[in-house]
C-alpha cells in the first residue's frame, strides 16, 4: 500500500489550481465509467441468467448517477487549512511597574536648565 505524503500547508484558503481539479475529476469518472462498462459488459457474458446479471444491471444502471455525484464531490474537504501562528507562540509575561523597575534599563529624561541660570 502506497503511503500518502500530508498536503502542505496552505497559506490561503484557495483551492487546487482548475487544472489539477479538473485532472482529478475526469479521472475519477474515467475509472467509474470503465467499471459500469465492465458491468454492461459482463451482464450478457455470463451466462445463466441470475441474481449475479441483477446485480451487474444494477451496477449498469446506477453507476453515472454515483459517478457525477463523486465527481462533483472531487475537491470538497480536501483544503488544508491554514494555521494560526499567535496560537502557537506562547506570549511573554506582561511587564509590571517592580520589573520595570529592577531591570537595566537606562531612562533619560531632559530638563530645561536655560531659565535656571543667574
Amino acid at each position: 500500500m502506497k503511503s500518502r505524503t500530508p498536503r502542505p500547508q496552505s497559506a490561503t484558503s484557495i483551492g487546487a489550481a482548475p487544472i489539477d481539479d479538473q485532472t482529478l475529476r475526469m479521472r475519477n469518472y474515467v475509472i467509474t465509467m470503465g467499471i459500469r462498462l465492465g458491468c454492461f459488459v459482463c451482464m450478457f457474458v455470463f451466462q445463466p441468467v441470475g441474481w449475479h446479471t441483477a446485480v451487474l444491471a444494477i451496477g449498469a444502471i446506477f453507476l453515472p448517477y454515483v459517478a457525477v455525484i463523486i465527481v462533483n464531490q472531487a475537491q470538497s474537504g480536501d483544503v488544508a487549512e491554514a494555521e494560526r501562528p499567535e496560537i502557537a507562540i506562547d506570549a511573554a509575561a506582561p511587564v509590571t511597574r517592580d520589573d520595570a523597575e529592577q531591570s537595566r534599563v537606562i531612562r533619560i529624561s531632559e530638563s530645561d536648565d536655560r531659565g535656571a541660570a543667574a
